[in-house]
C-alpha cells in the first residue's frame, strides 16, 4: 500500500504572517521616508531660506529668514526658498579654461570705445546676498537674481563706464581700474534695494580686434622710436654739456696751476731778494765793524806805548821765523825793539 504525506495548513499560515509583517514594515519605512522628505526641508550651512505661504490669510513671502538646519514644511501649504549666503562670483568670460567651476559664467562683454573700436573684456564681479527676503520679493525665487538682475545690470554699467575710455586708455591701469570702480558703485547702488551687496569689479583681461591691434602696435612702435630719438638727442646734448664742463674744468685747472707757478716764482724772487738784502746788510755791518777795528787799531798805534804793541805784532809775524842770536849790549849790541835803529841800519 502506498504512503501519502499530507502537510497541515498551520505552518504555511505562519510564514504568510511573517511575510505580510515584513511587507508592512518596509511600506511603513518607505512611507516614513516619503513623509520625511515631503514635510521637511534641509538648509545647507552656506544657505539661508525664506518661507512662502500659499494658502490662508498670511499667504505670500514671510519676513522671517531661516538658517541652516532641518525645517518642517507643510506640502501644498508652504515652501522654503533657499539662497546662498557665501560670496558669489559672476564671470564674463568666453574662455572656459580660465573660468572657475563655482562661478556663474556669462559671455565676455564687447565694449565700444569712445573712438568706435571694439574691445572684448573679461570681467569678474564678486557679490553676496545680504537680505534674501528683498531678493525674492523684488526679483523672484531660485536663480532669477542672477539671470534677471546681476547679469543684465552688470553688463549695462560696464558698457557705460568702460565705454568712456578710448582704446589706448585701456592700457593705462589706473584709468581702467577707476572706470571699473565707477561701474561697481553704479551697480551696487542699483542692486542694493534688492538685498545684494557688490564687493568688487575686476577687469581681468581685454582684447582688441585684430584691425586695431595691428594699428596700435604700429603706433606704439612709432612712439617708441620717437622716444628713442628724443632720448638719444638728450643723451647727446648731455654728453656735449659734460664735455664742455670737463673742458672748462681742465682750463680752470691749468689757469690755477699757472697762477700757482707764478706765485711760486714770485715767492722765490721775494725770498732771494730778502736773502740778498740781508747778506748785503750783514756784509755792510762786517765792513763797518772791520773799518771801526782798523780805526781803533790806528788810534791805539798813535797813543803812548804803541811801539810795544807794534813790537808784539812784529813778534807774531816772526813767530815762525828762524831765531838769530844777536848781542844786545856792548859796541855791537842791537836792541830788537828799537825800530828806528833797525830802520837806520837798513
Amino acid at each position: 500500500m502506498a504512503k501519502v504525506k499530507v502537510r497541515l495548513p498551520g505552518g504555511g499560515s505562519r510564514r504568510l504572517r511573517f511575510a505580510g509583517l515584513g511587507i508592512i514594515t518596509v511600506a511603513a519605512l518607505l512611507a516614513a521616508v516619503v513623509l520625511w522628505a515631503m514635510f521637511t526641508t534641509d538648509i545647507q550651512p552656506n544657505e539661508f531660506a525664506v518661507r512662502q505661504v500659499y494658502l490662508g490669510p498670511n499667504k505670500g513671502i514671510q519676513d522671517d529668514v531661516y538658517g541652516p538646519g532641518l525645517h518642517f514644511v507643510m506640502p501644498g501649504y508652504e515652501r522654503l526658498h533657499a539662497f546662498p549666503r557665501s560670496l558669489q562670483l559672476l564671470e564674463f568670460n568666453d574662455n572656459p579654461v580660465t573660468t572657475s567651476a563655482e562661478s556663474l559664467v556669462a559671455p565676455s562683454i564687447h565694449i565700444q570705445t569712445s573712438e568706435g573700436y571694439q574691445v572684448t573684456v573679461d570681467v569678474t564681479i564678486a557679490y553676496r546676498i545680504l537680505d534674501p527676503v528683498k531678493v525674492i520679493r523684488r526679483v523672484g525665487p531660485g536663480r532669477l537674481y542672477e539671470t534677471s538682475l546681476m547679469i543684465p545690470r552688470s553688463d549695462k554699467y560696464l558698457r557705460q563706464k568702460l565705454g568712456e575710455l578710448n582704446a589706448e586708455e585701456f592700457y593705462a591701469g589706473p584709468l581702467r581700474r577707476q572706470k571699473a570702480q565707477e561701474a561697481r558703485q553704479l551697480l551696487a547702488a542699483d542692486v542694493a534695494p534688492a538685498g545684494i551687496q557688490v564687493w568688487n569689479v575686476m577687469v581681468r583681461h581685454y582684447t582688441y580686434d585684430s584691425r586695431y591691434q595691428e594699428a596700435i602696435e604700429q603706433r606704439k612702435i612709432q612712439d617708441q622710436t620717437v622716444f628713442k630719438n628724443r632720448a638719444e638727442a638728450v643723451a647727446a646734448s648731455r654728453e656735449a654739456e659734460k664735455n664742455r664742463v670737463l673742458a672748462e674744468g681742465a682750463a680752470a685747472i691749468e689757469v690755477e696751476k699757472e697762477r700757482g707757478r707764478g706765485e711760486i716764482k714770485k715767492i722765490r724772487a721775494d725770498a732771494d731778494l730778502y736773502y740778498r738784502q740781508k747778506v748785503a746788510e750783514g756784509d755792510l755791518l762786517v765792513a763797518l765793524a772791520e773799518a771801526e777795528g782798523t780805526r781803533l787799531e790806528n788810534q791805539a798805534l798813535q797813543a803812548a806805548g804803541a811801539g810795544n804793541m807794534v813790537g808784539l805784532k812784529m813778534a807774531e809775524v816772526v813767530d815762525n821765523a828762524q831765531v838769530i842770536v844777536v848781542p844786545t849790549d856792548g859796541d855791537g849790541g842791537v836792541n830788537p825793539l828799537d825800530l828806528d835803529q833797525l830802520i837806520a841800519g837798513w
